[in-house]
Parts: structure tokens; sequence; C-alpha cells
């Protein structure tokens, strides 16, 4: 049967203590369930899409130095192969390739997911009127959210072969039903 979602969010929940962490997971988790249906086969593809998002940083609070070996090492003794293989390439600077729609589509929606929140928090009314026009100013402000490594963004963009644009879009599209959970609401 492969691995449940309540699995993952067990084994996430196990080794990340961080409310911080496991809300990036699981908006993570919701963005690549949005992108199993316009990057990959749709439906077929959402669990599996899912628990890579949710599941891809789960070592990071507790080995940060080893991240991401001790995830992908425990996805593959889940025979997870395909899982691990996107979570193992979701940072540039491991040099593994990209093989799978997943792969890239992990790439490109992991920090971004996380940009985009970063921009809600500065808002009134956080993702509700968040348009991608925003995002791009804020990628070129460095001092915003400056642990966002905006190679990764542009890695990630350029491996899926999609614009920015419409990707921030899809993006912030894909959060905006769940901004109560995510805490995307804004300050106001």
């Amino acid at each position: 049967m492969g691995l449940t979602r309540e699995r993952a969010w067990e084994k996430l929940c196990e080794w990340t203590e961080s409310e911080a962490l496991r809300i990036h997971a699981r908006a993570l988790e919701i963005v690549m369930r949005a992108a199993a249906h316009r990057y990959g086969r749709g439906e077929p593809d959402e669990p599996t899409w899912g628990s890579a998002g949710l599941l891809h940083d789960a070592d990071y609070e507790k080995w940060p130095d080893e991240h991401p070996n001790r995830i992908v090492a425990w996805l593959r003794e889940q025979g997870e192969e395909e899982i691990a293989h996107a979570v193992s390439c979701h940072l540039t600077h491991w040099g593994v390739p990209y093989e799978t729609q997943l792969d890239k589509a992990l790439l490109a929606c992991d920090e971004l997911t996380g940009f985009i929140g970063a921009c809600c928090f500065v808002r009134p009314d956080g993702i509700h009127s968040l348009a991608p026009k925003s995002v791009k100013k804020k990628l070129k402000d460095k001092s915003f959210a400056s642990k966002v490594d905006r190679a990764e963004i542009q890695a990630g963009i350029e491996q899926l072969g999609v614009d920015l644009g419409e990707h921030i879009q899809f993006v912030i599209d894909a959060l905006k039903p769940h901004a109560s959970e995510l805490g995307l609401e804004g300050r106001s």
C-alpha cells in the first residue's frame, strides 16, 4: 500500500517539534498535492507528491548538518524510492539529477511556498490580495526573508520550465483555501 499520509505526519511530528516547520511542511504538502494535478498525473500522484512535500525537511530540525540524509534513508527503508529521490534533490547543492516531474516540482515549490508565506505575514489581509507582482518585488529585496534561497527558486522554475509569475499565482491559489489553517490571513 505504501506510505500513508498518517504515517508521514507521525514521522514529521516525531522529528520536528517546531510549529513553524510543521506549518511549512503542511503548506508544501498542500501545494504539492495541487502540483500533482498541474505537473503530474493528477489524483494518482497526489499521495506521493503530498508526502514528498510533507517530509522534505523532516530531519532538518534535529540533524541540520545531515539534512536530508536521515529522511531520505528512512524513506528508502519504507520502500519509497520515488519520494526519497525527490527529497534528495530538493537541495541543488547535492547535485542529484532531476529525473521526474515530482523532483522538479518539489524544488520549484519548496522555497517559493515559504517565501509566499513570509509575504503574507507582512500584509494586512495576508494571502487574500497577494499577487505575483508583489511577490516578485519582494524577491528582489534581499533583506526580506533573507534565509529564503532565491537561487533555489530560480533553479526550480528553470527545471520545471514554467513562467515565474504563473507559478507564483499557482502556489498562491493552492494555499489560499487553507489560509486560516496555515496562518496566512495577514496582520488584521
